[in-house]
């Protein structure tokens, strides 16, 4: 059985000469074309819609029927219509005309044109330009299907990695309350020796369970379900507090903190849960890629009327500045030869930047190789939508 060859390219003419129409599809035929014609402005986009052509070649001054708007520019209506529908956006047009002022020409290509050509055309420039636009059509199309493919790839790898982690919560839940009642001594004594290593396997779950609600955090944020609990957030009582929080993993790791914060530090409203996870996140990296007994600085300043910039800084490794901006995307992670292992899933700063941006902020990380990094995070005094009127929750 022979193979079906693929069919040439088709092409759209449109002039209310019938003598131009002639010419041009015997030129294009002559190249190897498939041509369709039409008459006037209506039945132009009504061949485009209905065939779909690779490329269309439109006369400026045709009849506009329904169109209305007189004759003169109906081929600048014909090239808006075709443009706006999604379904069409992308087909080239060239405008085949014996209008040569500027002004004109000028409008062509507001309408949307690709190319201008003036009558009498020379009809091998007419054979060069449309292989150029078509070969340019045709890769931005498989550009384009490639993206949709990406695309849905990416929502299957979504929706199966939110099926896998709703079933993962709840047996990890049961294992951690399981650990947690043998350090308890519900089901009797523990020697010391076990109950290092079930406190250890207590810490990696509650980092395992602390994954896995950044990974649904990040689900809510990106289908824009999550409701932010906004309160009263005074930026050294909060870095004190995180400082707490972590006191007894900031001495395991015989960390050297500092909190430094403006006096003129405004209070915020921000959800006090997602931002202490956002930290969380920060100091977490901040230990795990560095070696023992790092320098962390806390810091929060008033940043004009933009509202309070808060920073995290570390005295590790640093971070190349091509992967500045790679960090922060979903699943990107990079490998560092001081890294000492722990959570690093490549979503922990993806999630810090989605519930960043969710209050209206910004995070960013400047940084040397060899010399530390700081993470910034630039958050409004109030977030969008947020108004005088709406209650503090405390």
């Amino acid at each position: 059985m022979s193979e079906r060859l693929p069919l040439a390219p088709l092409i759209l003419v449109a002039d209310d000469v019938p003598a131009n129409v002639e010419v041009l599809h015997d030129q294009l035929a002559a190249l190897g074309y498939r041509v369709v014609t039409a008459v006037d402005g209506p039945s132009a986009i009504e061949q485009c819609f209905a065939e779909r052509p690779d490329l269309c070649i439109l006369d400026i001054a045709m009849p506009a029927g329904y169109l209305g708007g007189g004759d003169r520019y109906t081929g600048l209506e014909v090239c808006r219509r075709i443009k706006r529908d999604p379904r069409t956006a992308r087909i080239p047009v060239i405008f085949v005309t014996a209008l040569s002022d500027t002004t004109d020409r000028v409008k062509a290509i507001e309408a949307g044109g690709d190319d201008f050509l003036t009558k009498p055309h020379n009809r091998q420039i007419l054979g060069a330009r449309v292989r150029s636009l078509i070969r340019l059509k045709n890769a931005t199309d498989a550009l384009e299907e490639s993206y949709r493919k990406l695309r849905e790839l990416e929502r299957v790898r979504d929706d199966l990695m939110n099926m896998i982690v709703h079933d993962l919560k709840t047996p990890l839940t049961s294992v951690l309350a399981s650990l947690e009642m043998v350090l308890d001594g519900d089901f009797g004594g523990v020697a010391e020796g076990a109950r290092d290593a079930i406190a250890d396997a207590e810490s990696r779950a509650k980092e395992l369970l602390a994954l896995i609600e950044d990974l649904l955090e990040v689900a809510r944020i990106e289908e824009a379900v999550v409701e932010l609990k906004l309160e009263p957030l005074a930026p050294a009582a909060f870095l004190e507090e995180l400082v707490r929080e972590w006191s007894v993993r900031f001495e395991q790791e015989h960390a050297r903190v500092s909190v430094d914060v403006a006096a003129d530090a405004p209070l915020i409203r921000a959800d006090r849960r997602l931002m202490r996870r956002v930290f969380s996140n920060l100091l977490q990296n901040a230990l795990v890629h560095t070696t023992r007994g790092v320098a962390i600085g806390l810091s929060a300043q008033r940043d004009g009327a933009a509202g309070v910039r808060f920073a995290v800084s570390d005295t590790g490794p640093g971070i190349p500045p091509e992967y500045h901006e790679l960090i922060f995307r979903k699943f990107e992670r990079v490998q560092r030869a001081d890294s000492r292992g722990g959570r690093s899933s490549g979503l922990g700063l993806a999630f810090c930047k989605l519930a960043v941006e969710a209050h209206g902020g910004r995070i960013w990380v400047q940084s040397t190789v060899g010399r530390g990094s700081q993470f910034y995070v630039l958050l409004p005094e109030r977030p969008p939508g947020f108004s005088t009127g709406q209650p503090d929750r405390t």
